[in-house]
C-alpha cells in the first residue's frame, strides 16, 4: 500500500486523492518530526514563563484578552473542542474527512502549529487505521479557519463525538480503541491547533478541482462525438485558429478534439456539403471548453499552494523561537479560485446541454426524433434532455459566489470571513451535476452513431464508443435511463472511457 510522506512542502492532489479515495497511508518525514519537536519545545517554554500567547495562555476570538492559568490550559483546549463542534446537517463523506485529516497533517509537517508529535502520530494512527470522524457538512464560515469541521475531526483524538469505522458508526473512545489509542490529554495550544485552518475547505475544493480536471477531458470528448453525429466540420480545431488568440486551454482543447476525431470517416463524407458553419455549442467548443480549463487549472494552483502552506494562528517559527499572529487561516484565496472554477465547470455543462438538444431535437439534427424509432410510443432520450436542462439550472443558482456574502462573527472580531468551505461544498455539487450532464451527451452520442452503420467514426471517438457500448446496449425500446446515465458516470470516474481513447489517440489532457 501507498505511503505518502508528510514534509515541509511537495504534496499534490494526486497524492490527496491517494489518500482520500484509495487509503493510500500517511507518515512523517523525519526533518518533520524534527521541527514540531522544536515548536513544541518553544511552547512549553512560553507556558512556564507565563507569556502572553493567543490560544495557549489566553481565551479564543474575540475572548482573546482574557488570561487563562498555567493549570487551565489543559482544560482551555478540551473546551475549544467542544464548544466549536456544533456542526450541523448531513455527515461529509468520508473521503472528504480523510483528505481533511491528511491535510491537517500536512499542515503539521511543516512545524509552525505548536503541537506534540504525540498528537500528530494519533491523528496518523487514525488515517491509517481507517477510522473516520463523524463531521457534519455545515457551519463553517471559512475564517480563523475551519473551525467547526475541525473541532468535530479533533473531538475523536479525545474520545468524544464519534466515528465511523467499516461502515460501523462508533462513539469516539471506542472508535480509538478499535485502532489502538487511548483518548488523548491535550496540552497548551493543542486544541486550538486542530481546528484553526482551511483543511475542510481545502479537502472538498481539492477532490472537486482533481475530479473536474479529469471531466474537463471527457467533455472535450463529448463535444467530438457530438460534432461527428451531428455533421459538424472539423475546420474549428485547426491550430491555426488556436494560434492568434494564444489562450492555453482553448488550444488544448483544440488539439483534444482534433486527435480524437481522426480518422473519421464520417466527418470526411460531408466535406463538401453547403453548411457554411457550425452552430457555437460545435464550433466554438474549444473556445468554451478552453477557458474553463485554463479557471480549473487556475484553481488547481491556488489548491496546491494552499495544501502546502501553514494556516494556523498563531504561527510558531522553531528557527527564531519566536511566533507570529496573522490572519492565514483566512480562506480567501480558495474561496475566490472554487467560485471561479463552480462557474467554470457549470458551462461545461451548459454548452453540453446544448448540444444534447441539438442531438434529441429531429429539426436541429437531421436524426429520429429523441434518437429513438417508433417515436410516440418510445419517448427514447427525451427526458433524459429535461434532466440535463435541471442540472444545468441548479447549477446558475449555485454558481453564484459565496465568497461575496460575509458575515461578521465573534462580537465583531472576525468581521469579515471568506465563506469557501460554503463555495467548496457548491463547486463539489456543481461538478457532480456535470459528470451527469456530460453523461448524458455520451449517451446520446453513441446513441447517434449507432446510426452510421457504414461509416467508421473517428480513432478516439470510436474508442470512447465501444467502451460505452459494452456497459450500455443501443436503446431500441424505452427503458430506464437512470441506470444507464449511472454506469456512464462511473466509467468516467474509473478513467475507462478515457483509457481507451489514449489507447488509440494518445495522451488526452
Amino acid at each position: 500500500m501507498q505511503t505518502i510522506m508528510m514534509g515541509r512542502k511537495g504534496m499534490t492532489l494526486d497524492d490527496l486523492v491517494q489518500v482520500a479515495r484509495n487509503n493510500a497511508r500517511v507518515a512523517l518525514t523525519p526533518a518533520a518530526e524534527e521541527r514540531i519537536a522544536r515548536s513544541w519545545q518553544l511552547i512549553t517554554r512560553w507556558v512556564d514563563e507565563e507569556r502572553s500567547v493567543y490560544g495557549v495562555t489566553t481565551g479564543f476570538g474575540a475572548l482573546s484578552d482574557v488570561a487563562i492559568s498555567k493549570a487551565d490550559t489543559r482544560q482551555l483546549q478540551v473546551n475549544i473542542l467542544k464548544s466549536h463542534a456544533v456542526g450541523v446537517g448531513q455527515p461529509l463523506a468520508s473521503e472528504i474527512v480523510r483528505a481533511m485529516m491528511a491535510l491537517r497533517v500536512k499542515d503539521f509537517a511543516r512545524g509552525n502549529a505548536g503541537v506534540r508529535n504525540t498528537t500528530v502520530a494519533a491523528l496518523i494512527q487514525l488515517i491509517n487505521s481507517g477510522v473516520v470522524p463523524v463531521v457534519p457538512e455545515k457551519g463553517s464560515v471559512g475564517a480563523s479557519g475551519d473551525l467547526v469541521p475541525l473541532a468535530h475531526m479533533g473531538l475523536v483524538l479525545i474520545g468524544e463525538g464519534q466515528a465511523r469505522l467499516q461502515q460501523k458508526t462508533l462513539a469516539g473512545r471506542e472508535a480509538l480503541q478499535a485502532c489502538g489509542l487511548t483518548p488523548l490529554t491535550l496540552e497548551a495550544g493543542e486544541g486550538l491547533a486542530l481546528i484553526n485552518g482551511t483543511q475542510a475547505m481545502t479537502a472538498i475544493g481539492g477532490l472537486a478541482v482533481y475530479d473536474a480536471t479529469r471531466l474537463a477531458a471527457h467533455t472535450d470528448l463529448a463535444a467530438a462525438m457530438s460534432l461527428e453525429v451531428l455533421m459538424g466540420s472539423k475546420t474549428e480545431f485547426d491550430p491555426r485558429i488556436h494560434r492568434m488568440r494564444p489562450h492555453p486551454g482553448q488550444a488544448v482543447a483544440a488539439e483534444n478534439m482534433d486527435r480524437i476525431t481522426r480518422q473519421s470517416e464520417i466527418i470526411s463524407s460531408h466535406r463538401d456539403c453547403k453548411r457554411v458553419q457550425d452552430a457555437y455549442t460545435l464550433r466554438c467548443s474549444p473556445q468554451v471548453h478552453g477557458a474553463s480549463r485554463d479557471a480549473i487549472a487556475y484553481a488547481r494552483g491556488v489548491l496546491e499552494t494552499e495544501m502546502n502552506a501553514s494556516t494556523g494562528n498563531p504561527l510558531i517559527h522553531p528557527e527564531s523561537g519566536d511566533f507570529l499572529l496573522g490572519g492565514n487561516f483566512h480562506g480567501q484565496p480558495v474561496a475566490l479560485a472554487l467560485d471561479f472554477m463552480c462557474m467554470a465547470v457549470a458551462e461545461l455543462a451548459n454548452i453540453s446541454e446544448r448540444r444534447i438538444e441539438r442531438l434529441v431535437n429531429p429539426k436541429l439534427s437531421g436524426l429520429p426524433a429523441f434518437l429513438v424509432k417508433d417515436g410516440g410510443l418510445n419517448s427514447g432520450f427525451m427526458i433524459a434532455q429535461y434532466v440535463a436542462a435541471a442540472l444545468v439550472s441548479e447549477n446558475k443558482v449555485m454558481s453564484h459566489p459565496a465568497v461575496v456574502d460575509s458575515i461578521p462573527t465573534s462580537a465583531n472580531k472576525e468581521d469579515h470571513v471568506s465563506m469557501g468551505t460554503i463555495a467548496a461544498r457548491k463547486c463539489r455539487e456543481v461538478v457532480q451535476n456535470a459528470e451527469n450532464v456530460i453523461a448524458i451527451e455520451l449517451l446520446c452520442a453513441a446513441q447517434g452513431l449507432d446510426l452510421f452503420t457504414n461509416m467508421k467514426p473517428g480513432a478516439g471517438t470510436g474508442a470512447a464508443y465501444g467502451i460505452i457500448r459494452d456497459a450500455v446496449p443501443h436503446l431500441e425500446n424505452d427503458r430506464i435511463l437512470a441506470e444507464d446515465v449511472r454506469s456512464v458516470v462511473g466509467l468516467i470516474r474509473n478513467g475507462s472511457i478515457m483509457a481507451a481513447v489514449e489507447d488509440a489517440v494518445g495522451p488526452v489532457v
